[in-house]
């Protein structure tokens, strides 16, 4: 059996999944009922001053048949004492020596707030902190959380008063409310992070109860932006971590978050450079026990392509991941269907000619019976067909073989800058 156990700047734990810092991880008694469960490590609910959290908290957003597909949050960080869930670490710490327990903290943006907390926290057996700059509703506007970690010098000097008085890895936990994630990932380094983690929520209102005319959820008739989590941020939150991990700037391990619901989204988010994941609303939907399948995943996985250790998967298809200007504008894909399997509900036809490139054609054979078929000469190869066909191996995408070099957008240009503009046409 493959070796699942990782170790995320010093932090060590006997697999990736972690719970993250949510209400999965308010207390001593949920934690640990996680770590019998199996989970590798968790996230602390966010340590910091005294709050009063509202009721009607959450929020979700099904589709298509799919409970939970995204989920909203208007909770704010711990409302419970400071030096009850400090006791609550202590006694969990001491139970489950060999997991990882990392404080989620967050104070307001001035040196000594940073140094009284981590101070007070350090005694307690925690393995690391994770700075909570991410946050985006509540604190935020308290001037805490994505209010400073939208800010690359607040992030900065936040990082480098916590690590002034910390003795474990520093974690800096990174908004998505931003335009360029990897430019507050940088200020993290500069500050000295051990490591970054990503994506805390976006921005979002969950609805709109057409009826009752009130926001989705609501307090007393009143509604605020929340947080927004699950699987529909999946995408979001990969293409962040992708994007830090190929910045030769941010040269420390990533802890990944966003959507991420089974093992195969864990070997995406590794792979593009996770060292670990970090898990919210899966376990909230499932319970604690979907860790059973997260790990029995990921080991047969890991097994089957003969991996030894999941630490040797981290960061594989990184070098995969580049800019537009730099595909290959020579190569060439199309699609295919195969008669004896598709079902004739004709949806690439229509999606084809409607929204694509028209060039999916509808026959009849000798004996009078309808088929379908595309042009390659005409096929862009954009995946469309193939995406809303509810068969599967009804239509495959084709690679074809191509007898021109390849040639990116880049490569183009720089070519064209040194030819005159009446010798151009054949490199169209």
């Amino acid at each position: 059996m493959a070796d699942l156990s990782i170790d995320l700047a010093g932090i060590k734990s006997p697999n990736p999944f972690w719970l993250a810092s949510a209400p999965p991880t308010n207390s001593g008694y949920q934690v640990q009922r996680a770590f019998e469960a199996g989970w590798g490590g968790a996230v602390w609910k966010t340590l910091g001053e005294p709050i009063l959290n509202v009721s009607s908290r959450f929020a979700a957003v099904s589709f298509n048949g799919q409970r939970v597909a995204g989920f909203n949050n208007i909770e704010l960080i711990t409302d419970r004492p400071l030096e009850v869930n400090l006791k609550e670490i202590y006694e969990t710490k001491k139970r489950f020596p060999d997991h990882a327990i990392i404080a989620s903290v967050m104070v307001e943006p001035q040196q000594k707030k940073w140094h009284e907390i981590i101070k007070r926290i350090e005694d307690v057996g925690v393995d690391g902190y994770e700075l909570n700059f991410g946050c985006p509703h509540g604190m935020a506007e308290r001037g805490m959380g994505a209010a400073s970690g939208q800010v690359p010098e607040l992030v900065e000097k936040q990082t480098y008063w916590a690590k002034e008085a910390a003795s474990k890895p520093v974690i800096v936990k990174l908004t998505p409310n931003i335009t360029d994630i990897t430019v507050t990932a940088e200020a993290a380094v500069r500050g000295g992070a051990d490591a970054i983690s990503m994506i805390n929520t976006i921005n979002s209102l969950a609805g709109v109860d057409i009826h009752s005319w009130n926001t989705i959820p609501h307090v007393g008739g009143k509604g605020a932006h929340g947080g927004y989590c699950g699987p529909a941020v999946k995408p979001i939150a990969l293409n962040m971590v992708a994007e830090c991990a190929r910045n030769k700037m941010i040269n420390v391990p990533i802890s990944g978050i966003g959507g991420i619901s089974n093992w195969q989204d864990t070997v995406e988010f590794l792979l593009m450079g996770s060292t670990g994941v970090q898990i919210c609303t899966a376990a909230m939907h499932h319970g604690f026990r979907i860790v059973e399948d997260l790990i029995d995943g990921l080991s047969n996985y890991l097994d089957e392509k003969g991996i030894s250790s999941v630490m040797d998967i981290v960061g594989k298809s990184v070098p995969r991941y580049s800019d537009w200007g730099n595909l290959d504008l020579n190569y060439k894909v199309v699609a295919r269907i195969n008669n004896d399997v598709c079902i004739n509900c004709n949806k690439c036809h229509i999606a084809c000619e409607d929204t694509s490139h028209q060039c999916i054609d509808m026959l009849k054979d000798t004996s009078g019976s309808s088929f379908l078929r595309v042009r390659e000469e005409d096929c862009v190869g954009c995946n469309l067909c193939s995406i809303v066909c509810p068969a599967d191996g009804a239509i495959d995408m084709i690679e074809l073989t191509n007898e021109l070099p390849p040639m990116t957008w880049n490569e183009r240009q720089s070519f064209l800058g040194g030819i005159s503009s009446e010798s151009v046409d054949f490199v169209k």
